[in-house]
């Protein structure tokens, strides 16, 4: 290999090395890169189901009847939010004891912790839409009436 080097031209050898550079980023990226990404995406996707599967799992076990709700759905909803650290909740009275709540980033525990305690105060979910945004946060629209009375 080293007389077939020897008998290439400086500019054949510069040539011949920039290829086998480029080969060696294209064989890197297809062999090494390609592969986490993937493994990385298929991670991400289970976990979103592994989330869905456990609000649902959460939702089958918790009773159908809860607590009395003490006061209005907006002012639970406000109040829950403030102590969970959701300043930045939209919160509108949708009539008598309903209310939507809008948060666009909120780490799905956070969000799901504050859903539940939400619960614990009477208070329904009627309606729960949750986007994934690009930096491991939720964009999350909720629907809320006052339990029973």
């Amino acid at each position: 290999m080293s007389g077939w080097w020897a008998l290439r031209t400086p500019r054949e050898r510069m040539l011949l090395t920039v290829m086998f550079v480029l080969i060696g980023i294209v064989l890197g990226w297809l062999l090494v890169v390609r592969p986490l990404a993937d493994a990385l995406d298929a991670a991400k996707a289970r976990h979103g189901a592994a989330v869905i599967a456990l609000a649902e799992a959460r939702a089958r076990i918790q009773p159908a009847a809860g607590p009395a709700a003490a006061g209005s759905a907006d002012a639970i909803a406000a109040q829950t939010a403030s102590q969970a650290g959701f300043a930045g909740a939209r919160i509108a009275s949708q009539g008598p004891g309903r209310a939507s709540i809008a948060v666009d980033a909120a780490r799905p525990q956070a969000l799901f912790g504050w859903i539940a305690e939400m619960e614990r105060r009477g208070l329904v979910v009627e309606r729960l839409s949750a986007r994934a945004n690009a930096d491991q946060t939720l964009a999350a629209e909720i629907g809320v009436k006052a339990g029973r009375r």
